[in-house]
């Protein structure tokens, strides 16, 4: 070991002996390691928190969608054939998007009501995985067989939407639509009565109260669409190739079908967490500059108090860069070992965190994510080894620029000057 190595780790620990390292030191590595930590949890939050949003979105609807230029796609069951033979496609089926009320004796509320085929909608959305009563197989008697054994037709509704309505499995539901016949003062409502034959939960809010299927047949009997359907939805191997491959369906069907991809129909939300995920990291990253002035200022002081020692070692044949060069070593030795236990406890927190935040709300009994406020019901985190090794890089070299100025001034100290009093 060097003698600059030597004395540099050596101006780390306290004069006294019961105190292993000094107190304004432990402080500068306390800092290092908050700021650390805080970047790390957060991002990993963050990170989380955008995966566990997008396997949501992307569980109940298409990688891509394909529909007509003119509002409705006929002969759907062509088109969806002519899709799956695109390379990188997994699945394709047709759906139908309508607005409607739902109504019951204990409630009223309005809902998207989608028709999907049974046989095909498994190929592309995560629903028939998700039910969390009843299934998909209610779905596929239509408005005449069922009037003819004296029944009703099946829906399946969010988990939230069925608690706001107040309904179970075999509970009836009516179905009103203005989408009706029209008359002298507009359109007629028209009204259709369904049981409920599964309730499906998707672990987010905004689909779990707001959704509602029922078969494709009964919806283009009952919206009047005759036999079209108003798109198909796509799944695709690899979610990132989503631009390829959509140009390879544009390039298979031609006009007049139009094909937008996941991250056309997300774009802003995507966006905006990512903008977000951003401005996180310059925010938190200052609480490792401000650690960094913790840094300079020790420095200084075991510069002004270290003054003879500096001296003795200038006149001993020290030369300047030596000299910088002990300072240096001891700043960067604190940047070093508060982005070390800053890391570890950062990675160690996050990959915890649920297993945390579930204990803290057991204690003291409250959510800390609602589902009613939130997209999610819980706290996912995701730790990235890249933004792991961003943020090691990053508060090791602001450590290391903030050794600089007075390393700078110490290796300036005129020999003369520290002993003049001594």
């Amino acid at each position: 070991m060097s003698y600059e190595w030597f004395i540099g780790l050596r101006y780390l620990r306290a004069k006294r002996r019961p105190t292993f390292i000094s107190v304004i030191t432990f402080i500068s590595i306390l800092g290092i390691t908050v700021g650390v930590t805080a970047l790390i949890i957060v991002l990993s939050v963050m990170t989380g928190f955008e995966e566990d949003l997008k396997e949501k979105i992307l569980g109940i609807n298409a990688h891509i969608v394909v529909t007509g230029a003119g509002g409705g796609i006929k002969g759907y069951n062509e088109v969806a054939s002519r899709i799956r033979g695109v390379e990188g496609v997994t699945g394709a089926t047709p759906f139908i998007y309508r607005q409607a009320m739902l109504s019951t004796r204990r409630g009223v509320t309005g809902a998207v009501v989608r028709g999907l085929d049974v046989d095909t909608i498994g190929e592309v959305t995560v629903l028939p995985r998700r039910m969390k009563a009843g299934g998909l197989e209610g779905l596929t008697r239509s408005f005449r067989e069922a009037s003819d054994k004296g029944e009703l037709p099946g829906i399946v509704v969010g988990a939230e939407l069925a608690r706001s309505l107040g309904v179970w499995l075999g509970d009836e539901v009516n179905v009103i639509t203005s989408l009706g016949g029209g008359a002298a003062m507009g359109p007629v409502p028209r009204m259709a009565r369904f049981r409920v034959a599964g309730i499906f939960e998707l672990g987010m809010y905004d689909y779990d109260s707001s959704l509602a299927f029922i078969s494709i047949e009964n919806a283009q009997s009952f919206f009047r669409l005759g036999d079209t359907a108003t798109g198909i939805e796509v799944k695709i191997e690899d979610i990132y190739k989503a631009d390829k491959i959509k140009k390879k369906i544009q390039s298979a069907l031609g006009l007049p079908y139009l094909a937008r991809t996941w991250m056309e129909m997300n774009r802003n939300l995507f966006s905006a967490l990512k903008l977000e995920k951003v401005a996180m990291f310059i925010i938190l990253m200052l609480i490792v500059a401000v650690a960094a002035l913790n840094i300079i200022s020790t420095l200084i002081m075991v510069v002004m108090q270290k003054g003879k020692e500096i001296a003795i070692l200038k006149g001993l044949g020290a030369t300047s860069a030596s000299i910088m060069k002990i300072f240096m070593i001891e700043g960067f030795v604190i940047g070093l070992v508060g982005t070390f236990f800053g890391t570890l406890i950062g990675v160690v927190c996050a990959l915890n965190l649920e297993g945390l935040v579930g204990f803290i709300e057991r204690v003291f009994h409250f959510k800390i994510l609602p589902p009613s406020v939130y997209y999610i019901d819980r706290l996912p985190s995701r730790v990235e080894p890249a933004f792991v090794l961003v943020i090691v890089l990053v508060s090791i070299g602001i450590s290391f620029l903030a050794t600089i100025y007075p390393s700078w001034k110490a290796s300036r100290l005129d020999p003369v000057e520290g002993l003049r009093y001594e």
